[in-house]
């Protein structure tokens, strides 16, 4: 099978439901699977939701309204009779949503996102399915909540191979045109699970590798992979091509537009990954494989922003030794911290990490407890690939520099949030 992922960009609205058409013109439909995203900005708009379930409950339903009166847009764009059954589906899937919000007895904020922030891709895979059905696209609606499943890791889920397995291969019957989601999966308990933000493509790439895909083709609104995010950075370029190597080291730096787990299990069954453009289908995108080579060879660009940085040294100005670190280390995964770049000297150690889940308090009383404690909060981590002279030194220009790390390949550049 061929798996396609539409993010939710794609799928914004009913002109982008209606574009969606025109690319399985395109590619096909047989022996095909797509997964969609929710759609736009529908996963900020359901987080509204439950910010609005902690901190302003008199607002709760006017927030799960404003998601539904979007959704309910889009539908009237698509279908010209208010009767139609995809009206009463889409209504009964928030009436879940109100219901689970009601009858919730759970104080975990992990598990309430997850049970809350699914909706979004239930809700715009219903709309697409039936819309390609309404227009003469057969085809079957999945959930995928069914098919993957997980630990209980709520928001960064772990999946469980084997029966994750064993479920697509019986589930995705030959020569069907499947459409399922994105992002969410389940636990033993069928509760909701997501794979993490972004984790759209990861969930392409599972499908894929359970079913031995030819091929994944994630469609973005954007020509392709290019060496710099153009929002941070001027003169993009498209790369043509690169290896699934390359490609994950990008991705781990901070390159938006490949989830980090996503090039894994591609890259064990030599899976080739296709990312093109939504708007010009036709163009050729971006191919990542086995053996090829990074074309153009160029510098590449990645940009971390939000970071904290952490500098830690010890009380009496001994050395920072392993039984330090390994504490240091023990104490940044209890408290869930993203590390996203390492340094460490005779006496101090620096660490640059995302505070995603708010505990950067609770790690700093822990720390300050043992050790001298320094933090910078707002920072960005710039991360050179192929880097050349100047490349460093248009980075660092009216910036300063905090910290520095060059290997042979790779320079991290970790400065203040403004540009002077």
């Amino acid at each position: 099978m061929q798996i396609l992922k539409f993010g939710g960009a794609s799928v914004k609205d009913a002109q982008g439901v209606k574009n969606l058409k025109k690319v399985l013109e395109i590619t096909g439909t047989k022996e095909t699977l797509i997964i969609a995203s929710a759609m736009g900005k529908t996963t900020n708009a359901l987080e509204k939701v439950i910010q609005n379930y902690y901190n302003a409950k008199h607002e709760l339903q006017s927030s799960i309204q404003e998601v539904k009166k979007y959704h309910n847009c889009i539908l009237l764009d698509l279908f010209e009779d208010v009767k139609h059954p995809v009206f009463e589906k889409i209504s009964k899937l928030f009436e879940e949503l109100n219901d689970f919000y009601r009858l919730n007895k759970s104080p975990n904020y992990n598990f309430i996102y997850d049970q809350t922030i699914g909706y979004g891709e239930l809700v715009s895979t219903t709309i697409i399915s039936y819309y390609l059905n309404d227009q003469g696209v057969k085809n079957t609606w999945m959930d995928v909540r069914e098919l993957i499943k997980t630990n209980k890791n709520y928001r960064n889920a772990k999946v469980k191979w084997d029966i994750t397995l064993a479920n697509i291969k019986k589930a995705a019957k030959p020569k069907e045109f499947i459409v399922s989601q994105g992002f969410i999966a389940s636990d033993d308990n069928n509760f909701t699970t997501t794979l993490g933000r972004e984790g759209s493509d990861y969930s392409a790439a599972i499908f894929a590798y359970c079913l031995s895909a030819k091929s994944v083709t994630v469609w973005k609104d954007v020509p392709g992979i290019l060496n710099a995010d153009p929002r941070y950075f001027e003169n993009s370029t498209l790369l043509k091509s690169l290896s699934y190597e390359e490609a994950i080291e990008l991705s781990y730096y901070g390159a938006s537009v490949i989830h980090p787990k996503t090039l894994q299990p591609l890259k064990l069954k030599e899976i080739p990954l296709h990312v093109k453009s939504f708007t010009n289908p036709n163009k050729p995108g971006t191919i990542v494989g086995k053996g090829l080579k990074l074309k153009p060879n160029i510098t590449c660009y990645t940009l971390r922003k939000n970071q904290t940085l952490l500098t830690v040294s010890s009380l009496d100005f001994s050395y920072i030794m392993e039984e330090n670190i390994a504490h240091i280390f023990n104490l940044l995964e209890l408290s869930k911290m993203k590390i996203n770049l390492v340094q460490n000297s005779a006496i101090s150690f620096n660490v640059c990490v995302e505070n995603n889940f708010n505990k950067l308090d609770l790690l700093s009383q822990q720390l300050k407890a043992k050790y001298n404690l320094k933090i910078n909060k707002n920072v960005n981590i710039f991360t050179l690939r192929n880097y050349t002279t100047n490349s460093i030194i248009e980075i660092e220009k009216n910036r300063t520099v905090l910290l520095k790390q060059i290997t042979s390949k790779i320079v991290q550049i970790v400065t203040d949030e403004v540009k002077k």
